[in-house]
């Protein structure tokens, strides 16, 4: 599926994420909150697909992604189980994984932990074993400016 079918999809989710739940964003509610009603939304753009949100298998293993955002230890070589916030995909041990997407929520313009969430992103398209086709970084700006901002799809 090309990036502007995915785009397109996922923009039309965001919308209905923001006509019917903005309240959530309003209320600075948890963000598991609001990924989980984005990822309703999402299946519904993506029937074919399976939309989970923090999924955290491979087949019926644990999904690990060498990446270590919080350690700097040059001799640790295993891997970390990971749990992107939603992921598109279809289970089971042959299934492909189109998106990947990581969301934070922001109140102002602090940039806490987003440079770590587009290399996580970037390190989920380049595993070898996960492939995810196209990966998105997501903001929710939340309090009384709430909304979603444009999608940033990570190369």
């Amino acid at each position: 599926m090309t990036r502007t079918d995915v785009a397109e999809r996922l923009q039309r989710a965001i919308q209905k994420l923001t006509d019917r739940d903005l309240e959530l964003l309003r209320r600075d509610v948890n963000e598991r909150s609001i990924t989980h009603r984005l990822g309703t939304y999402m299946q519904e753009e993506f029937p074919e697909w399976d939309v989970d949100c923090e999924y955290n298998r491979k087949d019926f293993n644990a999904k690990k992604l060498d990446f270590y955002p919080n350690q700097s230890a040059t001799d640790d070589t295993d891997a970390r189980t990971v749990f992107p916030d939603i992921i598109v995909h279809k289970r089971g041990p042959a299934g492909p994984n189109l998106l990947v997407v990581e969301a934070k929520k922001i109140k102002d313009r602090r940039q806490n932990g987003q440079d770590t969430d587009r290399r996580k992103l970037r390190a989920f398209k380049g595993d070898s074993d996960l492939k995810y086709e196209h990966a998105v970084f997501l903001q929710f700006r939340t309090g009384k400016d709430a909304r979603v901002e444009s999608p940033e799809f990570i190369d």
